[in-house]
């Protein structure tokens, strides 16, 4: 007798149909992750596309890797680009296979700020303030005048025209992980003393403007999905609170977004800044929502279970990651019954060719101690 689905998992396959209209078959998510492997030029590598084809087989919806709406917003070396019209076929290849494979599309809009490196984008990198990150070697930023803001709020706004051509169903803002529309909230990058920046309002600009120029840029007759991604806490002194997002997520509900996209490392855990604080930061955005938008829960989520938790906890969906690096058919062995054989474990060798990676990823994953387990 074949194996069948436990009805536990149930809540995980239920549809939901967002608020522009678009109906997700699942609850389930790509969450978006760099691949290094783009072309020069920003376009994308027939290797990605594999990639993606295998691992977008019947997920409720794929978050592409962070795509570069402009070349001084370029982060990662072998990141692709959204930022001209010259990429559309490339953008429109990432939609077709998604599609194809079955699920619908989102493409990630990214700008890195002060995380761009100089020896990447050819120049000193822009920021809300010229505040270096703290990390070993940072550069330090240029703060970036009003005509500079202005045109990166232009970019973000033609990307997401570009994303309506090329086919996708939504865009996702990346808001997270230090990149620039975080430090334009973030007390420690932002020191600004014009409209961009000071009080908690101020540093909120930025971001709302962000949001704003993409809602008014993707509305069209289509069903046509916006995200936000944001992290709650900054470990940085000063540094974004809990506080702090919890009043960004009120402004936020307040604008016609589709999700809210919380990224922590681990959602089982606690506070960034305050180790005696147990409560989960997803739990705390979540129950400040109240049902205005959904919320996407990711974070070390492996096993079906883990899914389930943040469910429990009152988001709409849940995000995998890194197990869908080691486990391409996670949604199809979970549908089957299956679930046991997971693979939770990098091979040490050959692990490319047997996962469908593209070679610098696979490369990047064994060269970065504990990101994820690797065979012996």
């Amino acid at each position: 007798m074949l194996p069948e689905m436990k009805a536990a998992y149930a809540p995980l396959f239920e549809p939901l149909t967002l608020r522009c209209g678009l109906t997700l078959p699942n609850r389930i998510v790509l969450a978006p992750m760099t691949t290094w492997s783009s072309h020069p030029d920003g376009t994308v590598h027939d290797d990605e596309l594999l990639y993606l084809a295998r691992r977008g087989v019947g997920l409720g919806m794929a978050l592409t890797a962070a795509c570069s709406v402009i070349p001084h917003g370029m982060a990662f070396p072998g990141q692709w680009s959204c930022h001209a019209d010259a990429m559309l076929p490339s953008l429109a290849r990432v939609a077709d296979t998604l599609h194809a494979a079955g699920s619908p599309a989102i493409l990630q809009l990214h700008h890195g700020g002060r995380m761009c490196p100089s020896s990447l984008i050819g120049q000193a990198p822009w920021c809300a303030s010229a505040i270096p990150a703290i990390r070993p070697g940072a550069d330090v930023p240029r703060e970036m005048p009003e005509s500079v803001i202005r045109e990166t709020l232009a970019a973000f706004a033609d990307a997401t025209g570009r994303a309506m051509t090329a086919g996708y169903d939504g865009v996702e803002i990346h808001g997270a992980n230090t990149y620039l529309p975080q430090q334009f909230f973030s007390p420690h990058s932002n020191r600004r003393n014009d409209v961009w920046g000071g009080g908690l309002e101020e540093r909120m600009r930025f971001p709302l403007a962000l949001v704003d120029a993409v809602i008014q840029a993707g509305r069209r007759a289509r069903p046509f999905a916006i995200g936000y991604r944001l992290s709650p806490e900054e470990l940085e002194e000063p540094g974004i609170t809990i506080d702090d997002t919890l009043a960004l997520v009120d402004t936020l509900c307040a604008r016609p977004l589709d999700w809210l996209h919380i990224s922590v490392r681990d959602y089982r855990k606690g506070s960034l800044r305050d180790a005696s604080d147990l409560r989960r930061p997803t739990k705390r955005i979540v129950d400040r929502v109240s049902g205005r938008m959904p919320v996407i829960g990711v974070g070390k989520i492996l096993t079906p279970e883990d899914a389930l938790l943040p469910l429990g906890d009152g988001c709409n969906l849940a995000a995998l990651g890194r197990i869908l690096l080691t486990e391409p058919e996670w949604i199809m062995k979970v549908r089957s019954g299956t679930e046991a054989t997971i693979r939770a474990v990098l091979p040490a060798h050959d692990g490319n060719r047997l996962l469908t990676l593209p070679s610098p990823l696979y490369d990047r994953l064994r060269s970065v101690k504990g990101w994820v387990p690797i065979s012996e």
